[in-house]
């Protein structure tokens, strides 16, 4: 599980029954949903919310860096709420499923320092793509 309820109470955000049911959505393994489809399964369960309720939760979730914007291929933009555990994404082309993968050893490894121009690299972003077993 992501945690992400106890993590926004903790942070003292005021919990409305709508921001809530957004967060109860995104809970959990491998959730990477995109704004319509946590809509869809909020108003299932609170059938007055928004659209625009769940897009503004979702930006203020953003914005506390408690869920991740992941964007992929001209998709729609997914939400992920494994926002404090690193991870990368392995991505399949064809259906677009997403699944959060924790590669041993450190990415920024593998770029020599004659390839980082004097950067001081902060993160490290990768993403595996390839085809899921449905697709394959």
């Amino acid at each position: 599980m992501s945690d992400l309820l106890g993590r926004l109470r903790e942070r003292g955000w005021r919990l409305t029954a709508q921001r809530r049911v957004v967060a109860e959505v995104l809970d959990g393994e491998h959730v990477h949903l995109t704004a319509d489809e946590v809509h869809a399964r909020a108003a299932s369960r609170l059938p007055e919310i928004s659209r625009a309720t769940v897009y503004n939760t979702l930006g203020e979730m953003v914005t506390l860096g408690e869920v991740i914007e992941v964007a992929t291929d001209g998709r729609a933009k997914r939400y992920d709420p494994n926002a404090h555990r690193p991870h990368q994404h392995l991505i399949c082309s064809r259906c677009g499923t997403i699944r959060d993968v924790h590669p041993s050893g450190d990415p920024l490894a593998s770029l020599p320092a004659t390839e980082r121009y004097g950067f001081t690299v902060a993160a490290v972003e990768v993403t595996f793509r390839g085809l899921c077993p449905d697709c394959s």
